[in-house]
């Protein structure tokens, strides 16, 4: 099967695929260079309330998370890309169909049309 996407509208894609790569990248590199919470020698201190340990505990869990999410972001990203490479971007995973551009617009990793998420 064919693409249905021009190689132009393919190279747009691409295009976009790598800014938001990039972006997403330096968020990353960004998250890391901060360290899970730059506060956390504070909890050495004997005169911390628990309330300030717990606190900190819920923003070094939230840092995690975020930057988990942050890599999955980046994972759909690079096999955005590499469905780009081999051909099969903008085609359903599930049922083959094309992937309407204006879906590809708001959401340049989509797998699948609306109605198979």
């Amino acid at each position: 099967m064919s693409n249905p996407l021009s190689k132009e509208k393919l190279s747009y894609f691409k295009e976009q695929l790598l800014q938001l790569k990039k972006e997403t990248e330096e968020e990353i590199k960004a998250e890391n260079n901060t360290g899970p919470n730059e506060s956390v020698g504070e909890l050495a201190n004997y005169d911390n309330h628990p309330a300030d340990m717990g606190t900190e505990q819920f923003e070094q869990q939230l840092d995690a998370g975020f930057d988990l999410m942050l890599r999955d972001r980046l994972q759909e990203i690079n096999d955005a890309l590499r469905r780009i490479k081999d051909g099969t971007y903008g085609i359903s995973e599930k049922s083959g169909k094309p992937i309407p551009v204006e879906r590809l617009e708001a959401m340049p990793t989509a797998r699948n049309l609306v109605e198979e998420e």
